[in-house]
């Protein structure tokens, strides 16, 4: 591998309708910020509020570049819904013409 891109993962309510779940996906790539979004309905188990859960949510995967990842988990943050999201980002190794993609 050559370069590198940046994923951010978030989780966005499972009862959220998948064209919604589309819709914010799409406007984050058409910001300029993401290079491709994929989503997908993942269980999750967690505590919340001294309870465990357990629900359905859309786990939300981004892929960007190093200059644009703070300005893109800003984005995140602000439109997301829940009060606390869940927002990682991560440094992946990548094929130098997949890094220039993205980097376009």
């Amino acid at each position: 591998m050559d370069g590198n891109v940046w994923v951010v993962q978030t989780t966005l309510p499972g009862d959220w309708p998948e064209p919604l779940v589309g819709q914010w996906a799409f406007e984050l790539v058409e910001t300029g910020l993401a290079a491709c979004v994929q989503r997908n309905l993942v269980k999750s188990v967690y505590r919340w509020e001294g309870q465990i859960e357990e629900s359905q949510e859309w786990r939300v995967q981004i892929k960007t570049s190093k200059s644009k990842v703070r300005e893109l988990t800003s984005m995140v943050s602000e439109s997301h819904p829940y009060d606390t999201p869940q927002i990682l980002a991560w440094k992946a190794d990548s094929t130098t013409e997949y890094t220039s993609w993205v980097e376009g």
